[in-house]
């Protein structure tokens, strides 16, 4: 049977159970991501949950980097139709209060486990929808929604107790559903044409004591920029744009790993208004994490029944730092903003060509 609770509410979108997927496109997905660091740049952790009905499939991952070892904790199972509970074995996100409060719980899993409870310091915010095409076919169409807040509970790894609390532990979340590349490989059909030659990518949710900013934006490789939302939200629930941000990232030299970014914005006002943002801590979110390119774990791949497995990374080795510059990095970002001082996730990737950043090509680095 395909009925389930949800089934039980009045939000019904389409005559079909809620647990079909309104497209029949094997891409489609519903998934969240949330990420948790002490704001001193020596731990980050990262992890997510996915639901992918046209596979049958649902999966979630646990990322831990410290120094130069970085280790993923993965869980894959067939996908039910209980979809408020979610779960993948030992894995799972409750929602204490919608768009406030949930917790994450990962029962002892290959000597990784974890009790956080999430606290949204600010509204959630809707972002743009984001599309991308490969000349006529639709790659990613996307509706999300993030927010910034604070952990507590804890962490354990490898029997090594890590209190969580909220006056240090901060984070970044968010939740996602459309369509995005998911699972085994489909067949390619005709080459795409244009042929992709790169994608220049920048997330930056923050939170300050008084606000929060989160900024997205994304340039084709002659710097056209195809997606740009950048927003403050105050305490009071207020929500102002902060204009087209001028944005100058640096580079470690001979990498494309970033140091910081300087980000100009516009208040509604017309006053200029500058984030000064470093990285604490990088993880590339392709080394274990799931995202573009992970040759170790695909979003949506059928792994057989109450699968786990656990994969550590020496970030030293050559044939894992030869893949960093090939995929998206997500940073602890530290930032100030009008003298005031903001902690979170900056996000950066610069995959392929970008004539702003004077990126010839997918092996050009930084000077």
């Amino acid at each position: 049977m395909s009925v389930g609770p949800l089934d039980e509410y009045p939000i019904h979108q389409l005559p079909l159970p809620v647990t079909w997927a309104g497209l029949s496109d094997r891409n489609f997905y519903d998934r969240c991501y949330l990420n948790a660091h002490d704001r001193t740049g020596d731990i980050f952790v990262i992890s997510g949950l996915g639901y992918y009905p046209n596979l049958g499939v649902k999966d979630a991952f646990f990322l831990v980097r410290r120094g130069d070892e970085q280790t993923a904790v993965h869980l894959s199972d067939a996908i039910d139709d209980d979809r408020l509970q979610q779960h993948v074995g030992g894995y799972r996100v409750e929602v204490v209060e919608p768009l406030r409060k949930l917790r994450l719980v990962l029962e002892e899993t290959e000597g990784i486990a974890c009790d956080l409870t999430w606290e949204g310091s600010f509204d959630v915010l809707q972002e743009q929808p984001h599309v991308m095409r490969a000349g006529s076919r639709v790659t990613l169409d996307a509706q999300r929604f993030a927010q910034v807040g604070t952990w507590s509970g804890s962490i354990a790894i490898d029997g090594e107790e890590i209190a969580v609390s909220p006056d240090t532990w901060v984070g970044t979340r968010d939740r996602s559903w459309g369509i995005r590349p998911s699972g085994e490989p489909a067949p390619p059909g005709a080459p795409a044409d244009p042929e992709f030659e790169g994608m220049w990518w920048l997330y930056v949710p923050m939170r300050f004591d008084d606000f929060a900013v989160v900024l997205i934006v994304q340039e084709e490789p002659d710097g056209f920029r195809t997606l740009n939302d950048c927003t403050r939200i105050w305490a009071d629930g207020r929500v102002e744009q902060l204009g087209w941000p001028r944005v100058e990232i640096a580079y470690t030299s001979g990498t494309r790993i970033p140091t910081g970014a300087t980000i100009h914005c516009t208040t509604p006002e017309g006053k200029a208004l500058v984030l000064e943002v470093e990285s604490r801590l990088a993880v590339p979110l392709h080394v274990g994490g799931g995202y573009g390119g992970d040759s170790d774990w695909g979003h949506g791949v059928w792994k057989g029944p109450g699968f786990t497995e656990r994969v550590t990374y020496d970030m030293t080795s050559p044939d894992v730092a030869g893949r960093v510059m090939f995929g998206v990095i997500d940073h602890v970002g530290r930032a100030v903003c009008d003298g005031a001082e903001g902690w979170g996730l900056f996000e950066h990737g610069a995959i392929g060509r970008h004539d702003p950043s004077g990126f010839a090509d997918f092996f050009d680095l930084a000077p």
